[in-house]
């Protein structure tokens, strides 16, 4: 089927996403207070819960098929918006290449999610799946780095699809209120570009959520906060699968040991197969 043909099998979808789309430009920006902070909703939250929404059965809106047609046309929207975040990485090259050695730096910074997630994982009562629920962000070379070394039918396996479902769901939406939180509560501290540089996480989706309060909030930097993001987004997802292999997943199991988790690590079942014989 070319591009053609499928265009117009999913021109509901399509229509559907341009009127979402046309509405949540139409609400706007929107900022309040909340305490000491200032939370600020971005037009990409209204269509997020506008398309979710939509999913609604009792709407009739949107049947089983077109929600997966529609996760296939993710990816390749994805595209386009890297695409239009790499025109801003070049006029800010020198920019990014002074930013240089905080942005491989701040890959150690995931290790905190390790640190965080795994004592409270196994405080809920999770055991083994606590491993892959806590080692990474769970994006999809996440999922690779466990399917190869547990299997995904394993207690490790069900850990990071349980975070891989929940981020792909929620995950945007939670990363511009914390942007916006931590942005308008310690900005004394955090410069804008420290802060961009934190929304690359290695998932298009998370940073460009993340991203959006803080160029709301510096109007005036904005495309340099977008060339920072758009670096580090690219960095996580080069040497991220790096610092998962060789850093976080080890000290996830080590941490996992010392929280009274005793299960021996899970193998995939072609590896437990060839140990039986």
């Amino acid at each position: 089927m070319n591009i053609v043909d499928r265009a117009l099998k999913n021109w509901k979808l399509h229509v559907l996403a341009l009127v979402l789309t046309v509405i949540a430009e139409l609400i706007g920006t929107i900022s309040f207070d909340v305490g000491p902070a200032k939370l600020v909703m971005i037009p990409l939250l209204y269509a997020f819960i506008l398309g979710a929404l939509c999913g609604i059965p009792a709407l009739k809106l949107l049947t089983h098929d077109d929600m997966v047609q529609t996760s296939s046309l993710v990816s390749v929207t994805f595209f386009f918006l890297m695409a239009r975040y790499g025109t801003l990485v070049g006029p800010s090259f020198w920019k990014v290449v002074q930013s240089a050695p905080a942005l491989i730096l701040q890959e150690f910074g995931n290790i905190g999610t390790v640190f965080f997630g795994i004592p409270i994982a196994v405080l809920l009562g999770l055991r083994r799946e606590a491993v892959g629920a806590a080692f990474s962000n769970a994006r999809e070379p996440n999922i690779a780095i466990v399917g190869e070394k547990y299997g995904m039918d394993t207690p490790e396996g069900i850990g990071v699809m349980g975070v891989y479902v929940t981020g792909t769901v929620f995950g945007a939406l939670f990363c511009s209120f914390l942007s916006s939180f931590i942005a308008s509560t310690m900005s004394s501290f955090f410069s804008p570009q420290a802060l961009a540089m934190a929304c690359g996480t290695g998932s298009a989706s998370m940073m460009s959520a993340s991203l959006a309060p803080l160029t709301e909030m510096w109007p005036d930097l904005k495309d340099e906060l977008a060339a920072l993001a758009s670096a580090s987004n690219m960095c996580s997802g080069l040497d991220g699968v790096y610092m998962c292999v060789f850093l976080s997943l080890p000290i996830s199991e080590w941490l996992v040991r010392v929280c009274g988790v005793k299960d021996a690590p899970s193998r995939p079942a072609g590896n437990a197969e060839a140990a039986a014989n």
